[in-house]
């Protein structure tokens, strides 16, 4: 029996026939895990299912965020209908693991005034409030006078404060932090990152982390965020980076659906001027995770910010790990461990149809005449002009697609209205 009272309800459904099977209630303030290996919290048998497929996120309540999803599975997690990397999870819905995989439905009754928040792991308030000015919102972290910082500091590291998590998954946790000591800096807040501790003695995990550091060190485009630092304190590695104000280009289309053409290509245009700039740095830098998920649309000036460096990877490099954006924005050959600047083009092709039909990739792909690829026919959001270009993007062999970014940028010049 559920438990009214409970958190998160989740039900495991004979689709389509939406038969309830299995349910699973949980009132616990903290990570729910979902997959095939017998550890997770919810355990689902099944070959499309990966073993440890998908999380669940508490976020912090008190400052009015919600529950998140964080897909880890290789084929992919769907919420209601539309293949997430993470999303915020409405009140109820349907989440589906892996295309033709197991249908959950899941029900997060709302926190009303009085329901204590939840505890994210972290310690409770080291800070306290430095003034007593009104007129401030209560959700405001600094005071609109004097600029005191309001919000409670939750944990302190280093040199800086953390206020509150904005992410955690596989890799480790992301924190919304404050360093009160920065002047080189419009604003003090900041994304800390920290890698997950049980990754630490995992070489080729420490070795992506560093390598995020050092290569985010090294750039300065306005596409990118800003490197501040990068630390080891307690045996565990930190990196400090500039916090983007916006709004992600998967969860602008599963908040608002399919995109117009022209701001598609817009934003497509200023994500190829970053690519360009990576390829051409000496050596050549491939970001190898090019999806909706990881380009930020910055409120202050509706552009585009390349996020996650994690998986970048240093032309000429011997580094054959098979890391890459799952759901169908991977190429051919990256998937196979040998990527190429074409590959992030690839990747940009298969972004651009999701922004335009605002369904999954994986919803068009399957087998053509002598080959697999997309099948673009038949979708009028799209003119035949701009899915020739998006045909050419995605061609199996980097040798038949466009070469460049900037070339790329040209040809989608051609396709405006």
């Amino acid at each position: 029996m559920s438990n009214p009272n409970s958190l998160v309800t989740l039900t495991l459904l004979d689709f389509p026939a939406d038969t309830p099977l299995e349910q699973w209630s949980f009132d616990r303030r903290m990570a729910i895990r979902l997959g095939r290996a017998a550890d997770n919290d919810v355990v689902i048998d099944h070959e499309l299912v990966s073993r440890y497929h998908v999380e669940l996120l508490p976020g912090n309540f008190a400052q009015g965020g919600g529950w998140q999803v964080v897909n880890q599975g290789v084929n992919g997690t769907f919420l209601n209908d539309v293949l997430v990397s993470r999303a915020v999870l409405p009140g109820e819905g349907l989440l589906q693991l892996a295309k033709d995989g197991p249908v959950l439905r899941f029900k997060i009754p709302p926190i009303t005034e009085g329901t204590t928040a939840p505890d994210v792991g972290v310690s409770n308030n080291l800070g306290k409030k430095k003034c007593n000015h009104e007129e401030n919102l209560a959700n405001n972290l600094f005071c609109i006078h004097c600029g005191d910082l309001l919000a409670p500091v939750q944990e302190s590291i280093a040199n800086y404060q953390v206020l509150r998590i904005l992410g955690q998954g596989g890799m480790g946790i992301t924190y919304l932090a404050v360093e009160p000591l920065a002047s080189d800096r419009r604003s003090p807040l900041l994304v800390l990152k920290e890698m997950n501790a049980e990754l630490a003695e995992v070489a080729k995990a420490q070795e992506l982390f560093t390598r995020e550091a050092r290569v985010l060190q090294g750039l300065d485009h306005p596409g990118i965020p800003r490197y501040y630092a990068s630390f080891v304190e307690q045996n565990k590695k930190y990196l400090a980076m500039e916090l983007i104000h916006g709004e992600d280009l998967e969860a602008r289309v599963v908040r608002s659906g399919a995109v117009g053409m022209a701001q598609a290509i817009d934003w497509m245009q200023q994500t190829c001027q970053i690519l360009a700039y990576l390829h051409v740095q000496t050596p050549p830098l491939i970001h190898r995770d090019i999806k909706p998920a990881n380009l930020m649309v910055r409120h202050l000036d509706n552009q585009i910010v390349l996020l996650d460096f994690g998986a970048v990877k240093e032309v000429g490099t011997n580094l054959k790990t098979r890391i890459g954006a799952e759901g169908g924005y991977s190429a051919p050959e990256q998937n196979q461990g040998n990527p190429c600047p074409q590959s992030d083009l690839y990747a940009l092709g298969v972004t651009l149809l999701f922004l335009l039909t605002g369904k999954s990739p994986l919803n068009f792909y399957g087998k053509l005449k002598d080959s697999y690829g997309f099948d673009l026919q038949n979708i009028p959001t799209i003119s035949p002009q701009l899915r020739d270009l998006i045909n050419h993007l995605t061609q199996v062999q980097p040798s038949d697609r466009p070469q460049t970014a900037l070339e790329v940028a040209q040809a989608l010049e051609q396709c405006l209205p």
